[in-house]
């Protein structure tokens, strides 16, 4: 069952364009983004957080040698994190097609934006991408570049959850969480098509600013995207692992359902994708996950994988689930109520 939080969340379908994008003020953004990167100066997440970025490297780079950019075209799980033979052998019918048109039909509204709206939206990403700290383009980068992963999701489970997860995960002891959540991302691709909106960077006189990447190929090449614009196939995918990573850890729902917004929000850093974007693919993000779950053939496979992640965490962990998502005052700032506000204000 969807946490209360999902009502606040699908009010979006009821407002006016004119008052989802309203530009976000500086004030709005609280500390806690901040805090939720490489930046935090608390022992326990910081080391969370540089081992996810270390970790996330080693993949992409196929846990041996040095990165290199042509390494991310080929990225993606491996046979040991994800059991996509168990999921292929279940037979089981994600109806991609299907759900593709289902969620076009979802956002049909937004295929006529009044230039009005258009314009502010513009103003808004470039304000979020001109403002952003060097914590959160980094964070930003991390987030678009470990897009085939799960790594990400560690960072809302606290530090010591987290690290189990990680270590579970490289494992393959939660194998059959890996494999259904990733199969469960429904592209976003016959949308762009559909909708043909332009990325923002692509505007003619847009005030964008490329972000170089200095963490993860740590090349200083600029961040790019190809494609349209609406809606973001990045928050797709994580906020849909993010919100079935919730249902598995309800222990960490709200903490789990925050770094989905949050992955949305990098886009806006990246300057690649506008506020619209980010809401359209969440609505449909929330569509897919409530029609897979409410699906009693997907639902046996998700409560197979659900146990083995528990279980698998619980072992790593060497207690509870919920003893070891307990952490530090002040270790965790998932749990800081400046996130609430992050949430509230955020696309």
């Amino acid at each position: 069952m969807f946490s209360l939080r999902f009502p606040a969340l699908l009010c979006v379908l009821f407002l006016p364009y004119g008052v989802l994008a309203q530009p976000i003020s500086e004030a709005t953004l609280p500390q806690t983004l901040e805090a939720t990167t490489l930046a935090n100066s608390q022992p326990g997440f910081a080391t969370l957080a540089s081992n996810v970025a270390d970790h996330l490297r080693r993949a992409l780079a196929g846990n041996g040698g040095k990165l290199v950019r042509a390494h991310l075209d080929d990225a993606e799980q491996t046979p040991q994190q994800a059991d996509s033979a168990w999921l292929r052998q279940s037979g089981y019918d994600f109806a991609y097609p299907a759900n593709q048109q289902a969620g076009i039909a979802l956002l049909e509204s937004f295929n006529a934006l009044s230039p009005a709206v258009q314009q502010q939206s513009l103003a808004t990403v470039t304000q979020i991408n001109q403002n952003a700290t060097h914590g959160v383009r980094q964070q930003a980068l991390l987030d678009a570049e470990g897009i085939p992963y799960l790594y990400f999701l560690s960072d809302a489970l606290g530090p010591r959850l987290g690290e189990a997860f990680i270590n579970a995960y490289d494992k393959g002891e939660l194998s059959k969480a890996a494999a259904l959540i990733k199969a469960s991302e429904v592209s976003t691709s016959a949308a762009k098509k559909h909708f043909n909106y332009p990325r923002p960077f692509l505007r003619p006189g847009n005030h964008i600013l490329p972000v170089p990447d200095d963490i993860v190929v740590r090349d200083n090449y600029p961040y790019t995207a190809d494609g349209g614009a609406f809606p973001s196939g990045h928050t797709n995918t994580g906020y849909t692992d993010a919100l079935l990573m919730a249902e598995m850890i309800p222990e960490r729902f709200v903490t789990l359902v925050d770094r989905g917004v949050k992955y949305g929000y990098s886009r806006l850093v990246l300057g690649v994708h506008y506020p619209l974007d980010v809401i359209g693919s969440r609505m449909v993000a929330e569509r897919n996950v409530a029609h897979y779950l409410n699906d009693p053939a997907y639902r046996a496979l998700f409560d197979q994988a659900r146990q083995q992640l528990r279980s698998a965490l619980e072992k790593e962990c060497g207690t509870t689930i919920a003893q070891c998502a307990k952490s530090a005052q002040g270790d965790d700032p998932y749990t800081q109520s400046g996130m609430t506000a992050f949430y509230t204000a955020t696309p």
